[in-house]
């Protein structure tokens, strides 16, 4: 009904409202609105490796879960090349709102092995929570001495710098772990880094390498078939796939549980607070899902739920626990 000066009572409700700032239309809260409408468009997952391995299959499994429960395409795309830093410095620099990271343990590695990179994990990046993580496994070849990893520190250190052991580049987990060996059991090894792990995988078989720290999923065949020889595993508890070989926790080697992980990130500021809460909430969901479960199983991939604090801390204390090794080793990027 209108007054004399031909004001409504819709035009009363509707300037009551926004002077409260507290609702819009619906009745929903600004802040419930905010969140509803993330996202407005597609979204990307950045995966800073060539497709296949740990981090790019945690995306694509995820990508294809979340996608309906976002209301909107998540496409995964791959950015490999400097191990991994061209993709986390493309993430780290993508304005757009709508873009999300695929990280791994090179991401908070790489910036202690060159100071010159361009983005930093914390200052770069909101954290939004753990995806998934896998053993690396200590192997060596068939025809080996070494039967157990008591026997393979005594040959190390019978003889100091003979023993060799091959990774997939220098910097990367694979072979900073090896060095972490090297100082928790006071032995000296000849690092041989190859171009990735199907590289190392012949001569570590044929025995030109002493021994290496590889990924559950790449050794797993050459275990089974009896080229490789399994000598424990960097998991706090067994794992399934091998089910007799200790961990080093077992053998009181705790410090060389290491993990190959995978998380979600995004560029920081780039999605409002309550869009972050939505991802950490959808992917908590996810990974407890039996669907996920299963197929990071068939990956040889555990899911590893955390919220955004407990990552972000998480991502802090690996990212220290790494740099302690590069200072103490003296590990330098090959130019």
């Amino acid at each position: 009904m209108n007054d004399a000066s031909g004001i409504t009572r819709r035009n009363v409700l509707s300037a009551l409202a926004l002077a409260a700032g507290g609702t819009l239309a619906g009745g929903l809260p600004r802040q419930a609105r905010a969140a509803e409408a993330w996202p407005t468009k597609p979204l990307r997952i950045i995966v800073p490796f060539a497709p296949g391995g740990g981090a790019d299959g945690s995306a694509r499994v995820l990508a294809e879960v979340l996608a309906p429960q976002l209301g909107q395409a998540v496409v995964v795309e791959n950015k490999p090349g400097a191990g991994s830093a061209i993709g986390v410095a493309a993430a780290a620099q993508s304005r757009d709102g709508h873009t999300l990271l695929m990280g791994s343990n090179s991401m908070v590695i790489n910036p202690v092995l060159n100071p010159k990179l361009s983005y930093d994990v914390a200052r770069d990046f909101d954290a939004i929570g753990m995806v998934s993580r896998q053993p690396l496994v200590l192997v060596v070849p068939a025809d080996s001495k070494a039967m157990s990893v008591g026997d393979l520190i005594a040959q190390a250190r019978a003889q100091p710098g003979r023993l060799s052991a091959g990774n997939s580049g220098t910097g990367t987990l694979a072979h900073l772990t090896a060095e972490l060996f090297s100082l928790e059991t006071g032995t000296s090894l000849v690092s041989v880094p190859y171009k990735g792990e199907s590289a190392l995988m012949p001569d570590l078989i044929s025995g030109l390498v002493s021994m290496g720290f590889l990924n559950l999923p790449s050794v797993i065949i050459h275990i089974r078939s009896g080229r490789l020889r399994a000598l424990a595993v960097s998991s706090p508890q067994p794992v399934p796939e091998l089910a007799n070989v200790p961990t080093f926790r077992s053998l009181k080697l705790q410090s060389l549980e290491v993990e190959g992980w995978a998380t979600l990130v995004a560029p920081k500021g780039t999605i409002p607070n309550e869009g972050l809460a939505r991802l950490e909430k959808l992917l908590a969901g996810a990974l407890q899902s039996d669907v996920v479960k299963k197929r990071f199983d068939a990956l040889s991939l555990e899911t590893f739920t955390s919220g955004r604090e407990a990552t972000a801390e998480y991502l802090k204390a690996e990212g220290n626990r790494w740099s302690q090794v590069v200072k103490t080793r003296g590990i330098r990027l090959e130019s």
